[in-house]
């Protein structure tokens, strides 16, 4: 069995390979955890259930599994959109300029 110290070392090397076609590696912060949230979040997107995500991320309580799934602004309009009433148009509210100028006076 490899270390976590030893996949961690890998994941480096194989990050710094990767950066020299794609260059805005070097920015960031590419680590097992990463990964891990990424591929949580990418199961969450599918609509893979979050006990299976539990399951597949080796949890033993599904409430550990909630620190990966941040919903991100597209799951959340997904969800908005399935609870749209039918008669309702489509669509984000756009406040009016009345109530923007207050919240920016605040």
């Amino acid at each position: 069995m490899i270390s976590r110290d030893a996949l961690e070392h890998r994941l480096a090397r194989y990050v710094e390979i990767a950066a020299r076609n794609c260059p805005s590696l070097q920015r960031k912060r590419v680590t097992l955890h990463t990964l891990r949230h990424t591929a949580a979040m990418r199961l969450l997107r599918a609509g893979v259930d979050t006990s299976v995500i539990a399951l597949w991320l080796g949890h033993e309580q599904i409430e550990t599994t909630h620190i990966y799934l941040h919903a991100d602004l597209e799951l959340k309009e997904r969800t908005l959109a399935k609870t749209t009433p039918a008669n309702t148009a489509p669509g984000r509210y756009r406040p009016p300029d009345k109530l923007l100028a207050f919240l920016e006076a605040l």
